[in-house]
């Protein structure tokens, strides 16, 4: 039992900035003089629709989000739109391309094959997914509705550096482990979707950037709510949104602000990303799994060797107050993820204790 709040390396649901939690739990009862909590107000109120509507304002205005480009709140997280992407985009020519390169990017191709026809236009799986494949080696189709690619890789721990070029091929990208981690040029691209669990708000919903005039060519036996042009024509409430995330997100976009916003973000990003990599380069004990041109700077998976020293590690990280560095079942060893609200005082003090868990463990 912990009587203080622990460093959770989680890798999703995750860490929440604790000026957030604080403000949420002052508003949980009666927000602003309204006399109910939001999680009790109906969504067309004007209460609520406040809410709504700078929530969305801040978030096109944080991540620059051009007039082309529509803000839309979906139920289902990452993995739904892992079909809605298809059932919107891949009927103007029934076919698609994708880049493998980890788990949730070949989960997205695998389930977009219900859908038409799915080419793999690059693949890590050669080398386990430790790497990203270079813009030389895509072989993306002119035919293509659109190009998929997940810009970084969780359980992996790998992160594309470049914003592939397509030659004028839709891009479409899953971005729910870096989105709001570093400014993004959002008019490269068709669509960016991102769970909202790792770097936003509470588990529970997906935020879609859709470039508008990609909308309306869905396939016909699409859900209404999983429809891009049903959701842009009510304005993300064809039916009760999940008000509560909403909300939290705006928060959330509120404290991203004050931290200098993305520019900011992606300056503290890189300070905590490095003191956890320079540490491991010079480690006797832990190696990096991912190769070093394609760290990512929000999952950071490393290992000993050893599968029982591995579990020591991560049994003893957590009765000492740092909770879900074991890896993914698919990979093992051990992650971090550092995400927006991780403090940097957090890896730090990781840092310490695997120093101490390697002088312990020579």
């Amino acid at each position: 039992m912990f009587n203080e709040r622990i460093y959770n390396f989680s890798a999703g649901p995750s860490m929440l900035p604790l000026p957030v939690l604080e403000q949420a739990a002052a508003e949980m009862t009666n927000y602003r003089g309204s006399g109910m909590s939001v999680m009790e107000m109906s969504h067309r109120s004007k209460a609520y629709l406040s809410i709504f509507e700078e929530t969305k304002a801040d978030f096109k205005r944080l991540l620059a989000v051009p007039d082309t480009h529509e803000i839309l709140f979906m139920q289902g997280g990452a993995t739904l739109q892992f079909a809605a992407v298809p059932m919107n985009l891949i009927g103007t020519t029934g076919k698609a391309d994708y880049a493998n390169s980890g788990n949730f990017a070949n989960l997205a191709a695998k389930e977009a094959k219900k859908y038409g026809e799915v080419r793999i236009a690059a693949s890590s799986e050669d080398k386990n997914h430790t790497y990203i494949p270079a813009q030389s080696a895509l072989k993306i189709s002119p035919d293509a509705a659109y190009f998929h690619y997940c810009a970084n890789n969780t359980i992996e721990g790998t992160e594309w550096k470049y914003i592939p070029a397509t030659g004028g091929v839709p891009l479409a990208c899953d971005m729910s482990s870096n989105i709001m981690s570093k400014p993004v040029d959002v008019s490269k691209y068709g669509v960016i979707y991102a769970g909202v669990q790792k770097n936003m708000a509470p588990a529970g919903m997906a935020v879609v950037i859709l470039d508008k005039k990609l909308a309306g060519k869905e396939l016909a036996y699409t859900p209404k709510l999983m429809s891009y042009q049903v959701l842009l024509d009510s304005d993300s409430m064809h039916n009760t949104p999940p008000c509560y995330t909403i909300y939290m997100l705006g928060l959330v976009l509120k404290w991203l602000d004050r931290q200098g916003g993305l520019a900011g973000m992606e300056k503290i990003k890189a300070e905590r990303a490095k003191i956890l990599y320079d540490y491991l380069d010079g480690s006797p004990l832990f190696k990096g799994c991912a190769s070093p041109e394609a760290r990512s700077d929000m999952n950071v998976t490393f290992r000993t060797g050893n599968e029982e020293l591995d579990a020591k590690f991560a049994k003893e990280a957590a009765a000492a107050g740092f909770e879900n560095l074991k890896g993914h079942r698919n990979v093992g060893g051990m992650r971090a993820s550092i995400y927006n609200a991780m403090p940097t005082e957090g890896v730090v003090k990781l840092v310490e204790f695997m120093k101490n868990f390697e002088l312990k463990n020579k």
